[in-house]
């Protein structure tokens, strides 16, 4: 009988078509996410004119997806550690999916705001699920370039939503493109067929010979025989899951990044929902204002790429206090009206620091944590972060309706960079439970 270590397998794997099919379905399912961080800003001057809202009335209605983000987030990353994060997941697509394709029948503010609340539950669990299953497979060198290269789905879906409006809304109406937000649907028997599940839940279940099936595919040296015994690198769960994010020293590390979340997404999402229309304010028209949102995702893309390499190359902490301080430069200097080439400039190096710094944060957060309690850590600091990301499209709507200078409507949006760097900075980093598993005595083999 040999005993492996799941872990180590993982961890010293090198990256083949496997890795390859499970970054791009866990991409693909942020892509969807993405898509929605991006769509009510493309629409939301369209629906005030419609609906005759006023700015404040916007903001709010804006924030119903993120308050069913939030819950979602503490309800389901909980419940993907208790039952296997594949299964949540998938539900999470479903509720995403259906009811963001129903948004677009709905025929009031009240209607549009269910609806929107609804597919904010499946949104919100199925973030820090997915970068949950990403770094429990990536190989140990790679693991923060696969979860920010999997996170820049988020800006793919930006750039998709924003791309489709500047289509779709002259032709067909903002209706179009909450229809499009249904199709992941589709890909439902996909997802279920080939999508795999989490070892450490399969490991909990005993089924050893799923386990074998997917080390083998993970690393191709490895044959599996009937007798393999797989090692628990997680002691076995007892007592409240959420409790623990508070034990063997975390309890300030774990405010701490909720603290960073909260801040980031407050920044994240008050851009998105409002810097089209902030831009046509300042005498741009609609398309070239929804144009900024495209800029801005991009700019995500290339801090995410960069920051992913960065982090695995140097420290993911220290690559965050840089992004967040360099992204309170940024959105202060977009307030002083610079010339057209500096202004696209600065959109894309906010969208590379708050965007991009929210998908650098949940790698930092997913190697924090041990993998036990890992999607219930991820899911906390999101659902906290979601309370920002709640406050930010209100916090913008409250200074629209002041008609304060544009100046200081961008630095109300860089403030909280400063303060999530602050609060980055205090954390005190920990062993990961990977490092303190292999210094068990226990015998170990590795093919």
């Amino acid at each position: 009988m040999r005993s492996i270590n799941v872990s180590r397998i993982v961890d010293e794997s090198k990256f083949n078509r496997f890795h390859g099919l499970v970054l791009f379905l866990c991409a693909f399912v942020i892509v969807c996410d993405g898509f929605d961080l991006v769509i009510y800003g493309s629409v939301v001057s369209v629906l005030m004119e419609e609906w005759q809202l006023t700015a404040v009335q916007a903001g709010t209605l804006g924030s119903y997806a993120l308050i069913g983000m939030m819950f979602g987030a503490f309800i389901f990353a909980p419940l993907a550690d208790k039952i296997g994060r594949k299964k949540v997941i998938i539900l999470c697509v479903i509720l995403l999916s259906l009811f963001t394709g129903l948004i677009g029948l709905a025929k009031s503010p009240a209607e549009f705001g269910i609806y929107r609340f609804i597919s904010g539950l499946g949104l919100g669990g199925v973030l820090p699920i997915t970068v949950a299953l990403m770094t429990e497979y990536a190989p140990k060198s790679l693991r923060n370039r696969m979860v920010t290269i999997m996170m820049c789905g988020y800006s793919l879906g930006g750039i998709l939503a924003a791309g489709l409006a500047i289509f779709l809304l002259p032709r067909f109406g903002w209706e179009s493109i909450f229809f499009v937000g249904a199709l992941p649907l589709l890909t439902l028997p996909i997802l279920i067929k080939l999508l795999p599940e989490s070892l450490e839940f399969l490991l909990a279940k005993n089924k050893y010979e799923e386990i074998g099936h997917l080390l083998a595919k993970i690393d191709p040296s490895y044959t599996p025989q009937t007798s393999d015994r797989y090692e628990r690198v997680m002691p076995k769960k007892t007592g409240i899951t959420v409790t623990k994010l508070f034990g063997e020293g975390r309890a300030v590390s774990t405010i701490l990044f909720w603290v960073s979340f909260f801040m980031c997404l407050l920044m994240v999402y008050g851009l998105n929902t409002w810097l089209p229309k902030l831009m046509a304010q300042a005498g741009y028209a609609l398309g070239s204002s929804i144009m900024f949102l495209l800029v801005l995702n991009v700019g995500a893309i290339a801090g995410s790429v960069f920051g992913g390499w960065a982090a695995d190359r140097w420290n993911t902490k220290k690559v965050v206090i840089f992004y967040f301080i360099l992204g309170g430069i940024a959105l202060t200097l977009l307030g002083t009206h610079p010339n057209t080439i500096i202004l696209y400039t600065l959109v894309a190096i906010a969208g590379a620091t708050t965007i991009g710094t929210q998908i650098i944060l949940y790698s930092y957060v997913s190697q924090y944590y041990p993998i036990q309690i890992r999607s219930t850590g991820l899911g906390w600091a999101s659902g906290v972060g979601r309370i920002g990301g709640i406050v930010g499209p209100i916090l913008g709507g409250f200074l629209l309706g002041a008609q304060l200078p544009l100046q200081m409507n961008f630095l109300a949006f860089a403030i909280p960079g400063v303060i999530a760097a602050i609060a980055v900075f205090t954390i005190r980093e920990k062993k990961t439970v990977r490092e303190i598993t292999l210094e068990r005595p226990e015998p170990i083999e590795k093919l």
